[in-house]
């Protein structure tokens, strides 16, 4: 069985290329500190209310190492999490957070270097009152994310591999990598230039 850990390799294009606009999260989900590493791994999803955090507190000493924790929220008034939740997420092996919502202590997230891709930041924490079920599915940037699922997230955004495609799309993917590496730009460019010209064509383009 193919390794989520294999797809530390792929870019978020490759796999958004293969996978079309319905498995890549909105723009509004994006790396909060430069550069980016690239974090891949299971999904471990989690649900939280406007203005509670509980459950992504719960998930830090739930979720397995190397999983990618991916929360709905969808808050824009309070933190899910701070530096030390980042901290012991990092200490536990955590790859990273992925969320729809705001954390807070960036430059403590920043300098410990802990990847989270999320929507901001805000000063102001959540409370901790509201129970939800964990690794159910969640809606995370628009798109629909079940405990599993293979995130990848870089700086060019977040995608997510569906559990059950994960080897098919790992091939395809290392195989477009090779196909790509192994071409010049020279032959890009001819052929890229036919194809538009072929389109320009056909839509009546002169010039």
């Amino acid at each position: 069985m193919t390794a989520t850990t294999d797809f530390q390799g792929i870019p978020t294009t490759t796999l958004a290329d293969l996978l079309g606009r319905d498995q890549v999260m909105d723009i509004g989900i994006r790396p909060l500190w430069d550069p980016a590493p690239r974090v891949a791994g299971p999904a471990f999803t989690v649900s939280c209310p406007p203005g509670d955090n509980l459950m992504l507190h719960a998930a830090i000493y739930r979720a397995e190492p190397g999983s990618v924790v991916v929360v709905q929220s969808g808050d824009p008034d309070y933190a899910l999490a701070g530096g030390n939740v980042c901290a012991v997420a990092r200490r536990r092996g955590i790859a990273g957070f992925v969320a729809d919502g705001l954390i807070r202590d960036l430059s403590e997230v920043r300098e410990m270097g802990f990847p989270v891709f999320a929507r901001g930041v805000i000063p102001i924490p959540g409370g901790k009152s509201v129970v939800r079920p964990l690794n159910q599915r969640v809606r995370c940037g628009g798109v629909p994310v079940d405990a599993g699922d293979v995130v990848v997230a870089d700086e060019e955004g977040v995608v997510v591999v569906p559990g059950a495609r994960r080897e098919e799309v790992l091939t395809a993917a290392r195989a477009k990598l090779a196909k790509e590496a192994a071409e010049s730009l020279d032959a890009w460019e001819e052929a890229h230039r036919a194809r538009i010209d072929k389109i320009l064509a056909e839509q009546g383009f002169e010039g």
